[in-house]
C-alpha cells in the first residue's frame, strides 16, 4: 500500500487527508486545505468512500468540498450530515485493496477511530510518529475540553492489543508516515502518554 498524502503542500493548518487508490478508492480524512479535491482529482478519476478517523475541524473541513466533486460514501463513527455508514468498533471497512479493522480509539476525540489492516495502521491523533512534542512515537493532545488522557492510555493500549506483528506502515493525522517497526512507535507513544505530562510543557 502507498497512500499519498494530499495535503502535503498545504499552507495553513490541515491534518494530514491520505488517498488510497485500489479497487475501493478510499480518502482517509478530508483535510482543512483549500482545493484537496483538486489535488484528488489529480490522481484519481473518482473516489469510492471518505473514512473519517474524527470530525475535529482540521480533518474535516474540506469534506464539503470532496463529497461535491466525487459524491463518495462517507463512513464515520459519529453523526455528520454527509456521513452514509456509522463506522463501530470491530467493523470491517475496505481501504484500497485491503481490509481494515476499526479499534474505537477515544481520548484525543470522543468520535475516533483508527483502522488496521495485516499492513497498515492509519491512526489519525491517536498515535503519530513525529511531531513538535516528540519525535519517534507521540500521541494526540489531551488538554482541551472533551479529551481525556486516561481515556487515550486505554486506547493506545486496545490498540496494541489488536495490533498485526506484520503491520509496517503508519499513517497519522499529523508528521511524517513511518515506515518499520510500526508496534514500537506506538509503545513508545503509549509509554509517553502514561507519564501523564503534558504534552507540550511550554503551551
Amino acid at each position: 500500500m502507498d497512500p499519498i498524502n494530499v495535503t502535503a503542500d498545504a499552507e495553513t493548518f490541515t491534518a494530514n487527508a491520505f488517498l488510497v487508490d485500489g479497487e475501493v478508492t478510499t480518502l482517509v480524512d478530508a483535510g482543512a486545505m483549500p482545493g484537496v479535491e483538486d489535488v484528488v482529482a489529480s490522481h484519481v478519476d473518482g473516489l469510492d468512500r471518505v473514512v473519517l478517523t474524527h470530525q475535529h475541524g482540521d480533518h474535516v473541513a474540506e469534506l464539503d468540498a470532496v463529497v461535491e466533486r466525487f459524491d463518495p460514501a462517507v463512513y464515520a463513527y459519529a453523526d455528520h450530515d454527509h456521513r452514509t455508514h456509522e463506522l463501530a468498533d470491530g467493523d470491517s471497512v475496505a481501504v484500497g485493496d485491503e481490509s481494515f479493522d476499526v479499534v474505537y480509539t477515544p481520548g484525543h476525540a470522543a468520535d475516533h477511530v483508527s483502522v488496521v489492516s495485516e499492513t497498515t495502521l492509519f491512526s489519525g491523533d491517536v498515535v503519530v510518529y513525529n511531531d513538535g512534542a516528540f519525535d519517534d512515537g507521540s500521541f494526540g493532545r489531551t488538554d482541551m475540553a472533551g479529551q481525556s488522557r486516561e481515556r487515550l492510555v486505554e486506547s493506545i493500549e486496545q490498540l496494541l492489543d489488536r495490533l498485526p506483528d506484520s503491520v509496517d506502515g503508519l499513517y497519522a493525522g499529523h508528521g511524517d508516515a513511518f515506515h518499520g517497526d510500526v508496534r514500537a512507535v506506538v509503545e513508545r507513544a503509549l509509554e509517553r502518554a502514561e507519564r501523564r505530562e503534558p504534552k507540550y510543557p511550554d503551551g
